[in-house]
């Protein structure tokens, strides 16, 4: 009798042990084919390009942390940047940009959007500077009255 608590454990770890790693390795694939479905999805999607306003820009930060052996901590940032963007039709779309996209972005720019599926493949600004010079040209008008 001396040896049962003993044999519990090991029955115990056993049992719920293997179910445990099914478990997880289901989550990863369940994950990874959800990834490729979403993948497959969008090739078979048309690219499209649409006449589009920036109605938001949106980040997620995501903050890491991790303690080292030598009881020092490290931490790793990462950040995902989105753009909402409005179409003719009243539709909004969000997407996941990079940041040099999201960087040279405003609300309220308008252009051509090019999408396939949930991809973004990019954005046209309209240039904004035939407006601004017909305004200056008025205002330099309006200064010699």
């Amino acid at each position: 009798m001396p040896g049962e608590p003993s044999f519990w454990m090991f029955d115990f770890f056993g049992k719920v042990m293997p179910i445990f790693f099914v478990v997880i390795i289901g989550i990863i694939v369940l994950s990874a084919g959800r990834g490729l479905l979403q993948w497959g999805r969008n090739n078979k999607q048309p690219v499209l390009t649409v006449d589009s306003r920036i109605v938001s820009k949106r980040t997620e930060i995501k903050q890491h942390h991790h303690h080292e052996p030598n009881d020092h901590m490290s931490s790793h940032t990462n950040t995902t940047y989105f753009i909402t963007f409005e179409v003719e039709s009243g539709d909004r779309m969000e997407f996941n940009v990079d940041g040099q996209q999201y960087g040279i972005c405003a609300e309220g720019d308008s252009g051509k959007l090019t999408f396939q599926g949930t991809r973004f493949k990019g954005f046209e600004r309209n240039m904004r500077i035939a407006r601004e010079v017909q305004s200056a040209t008025r205002y330099r008008d309006y200064e010699r009255f």
